[in-house]
This record gives structure tokens, sequence and C-alpha cells, in this order.
């Protein structure tokens, strides 16, 4: 689908939601923007929205089949943009009314007033290790391979991967995280970027970076936390809400 350049006031942004069987909250979150109970017009996923959703894998559709549904019929009337995370990728055919960014073109540079914003699902520039990792882990020849291991071991390779993501904990401190992020700053390239937002590292927080503002938002898997764009001047660009504590 072609991409979009506008970040919209009133937008929803949401990352590291870790939806799956065992952890059904983004599904309801998901019904009540279904519902009308939540409203926006624009819904941002910022990756890791699914524990398990990996497309060439049509066995970790089964784990996600309602909330497939939900954005599937969503996108008929609002606009969603998916970039790509670590638990969910390759999802082009899964959602074809979504706008998928994948890894490989994140950021995404959206506009919003005089400032540029960049989204990203966060899991860049960390080291040759990863990105050696997520090139497997992507490549349609090694997810083919295993895919055919999977099926004629009725499932093992999924059920295994379900059995340590449950073992996940997902609401921890990252010590010295804003250092961390400063050294992945270093080497990037900048290109008049106002505001970086981030997920991924679960770590909510912000701070600047040479002059930039530098956010990471709050996973959803933790307290239900999802984040709104306001336009009120002197004010954050984003608003925390919980979802069933604060809906907007």
């Amino acid at each position: 689908m072609s991409r979009k350049s506008s970040l919209l006031p009133g937008a929803i942004l949401i990352t590291d939601a870790h939806c799956a069987p065992w952890r059904t909250s983004f599904i309801d979150f998901l019904q009540a923007l279904e519902r009308g109970e939540v409203q926006t017009p624009q819904l941002i996923l910022m990756g890791d929205v699914f524990d398990m959703l990996y497309g060439p894998i049509r066995r970790t559709y089964g784990y996600n089949t309602e909330g497939i549904e939900l954005l599937n019929r969503l996108a008929k009337r609002l606009e969603i943009i998916y970039l790509e995370g670590n638990h969910d990728f390759l999802l082009g055919d899964i959602f074809p009314d979504i706008h998928i960014i994948r890894r490989e073109d994140q950021p995404l540079i959206l506009t919003y007033g005089d400032k540029k914003v960049s989204l990203s699902h966060g899991d860049t520039v960390m080291g040759w290790g990863y990105e050696l990792y997520t090139a497997l882990i992507r490549s349609p020849f090694v997810l083919g391979i295993l895919r055919r291991i999977d099926d004629l071991g009725d499932g093992f390779i999924v059920r295994w991967l379900e059995k340590e993501m449950k073992r996940k904990h997902h609401c921890r401190t990252i010590e010295g995280f804003e250092a961390m992020t400063r050294s992945r700053f270093s080497t990037m390239k900048r290109d008049g970027i106002d505001i970086y937002i981030e997920g991924h590292f679960h770590q909510n927080c912000e701070f600047e970076i040479e002059g930039n503002d530098y956010i990471n938002v709050g996973a959803f898997a933790c307290n239900e936390r999802y984040f709104s764009v306001q336009s009120i001047p002197n004010q954050p660009l984003l608003r925390e809400a919980v979802f069933r504590k604060e809906p907007l």
C-alpha cells in the first residue's frame, strides 16, 4: 500500500502488546475500538503486537485468528500503520489493507506540523550478531525449512516457542538504557529529525539526544498503556493512557 506521510492529531500508538491466547488485553482493546468506545483517526502499531506471528508460518495464524480478523475489519474504516517487530514479521499477505512497514524500511518518517517524527520498532543498530539473527529469521529459505520441520513434527517448533514466550518477563527496567540509546544513536543518520519514537525496549521513558526528543514508548503488555498524539501547544507530543482505567 502507499506510504503515509503525516502523523494525525488523535492518532493512537501501541507497541509490544505481545498478544497471545495467554495474553488477550489487546483483543479487548481492538473490540473497544470497533465498538467506538475508543476513537482515533489513525492507529499505529509499533511492532511485537503479537507474541508469535510469522507470515510464512501458517501455524502461528491459529494463535492469533481473532486479532487478525479484528485488525482486517478495522482497516476497512480506519488508517492502520503496522511497523513489523521481531515477534511479528512478513505480514503483507495477512493484512492486505494495512500499511506494513518492514524492518528494512524503518524508521518511518512522518510529519506533524513543522516537526519530522521518526517511528521504528526499535531493534536497529544492535550489533552484527543481532543483524545476522534477524536476517536469518526473516529468510524465506530458512523459514521454509523450519515450516517443513515443524509440520513433520506436528508443530513441535511452534509449541517450543510458545513455552519460551510464556516464560518471558516484559516489564523490567534496563540498567544504563539511556547511555545505551545514546551510543546507538551516535552511529545513526539524523536527516533533520525532531522526535524519535521507538518501542521494543519496554522502558516508557523520554530524554533528549543532542537537542532532539527521544521517546521509548511503554509496552501495552505491561499495564495496557497506549499513547495518543495531542495537539495542545507547549505540551508533550504523546499522552499516555491505560486502557481499562483511563480510556480516551
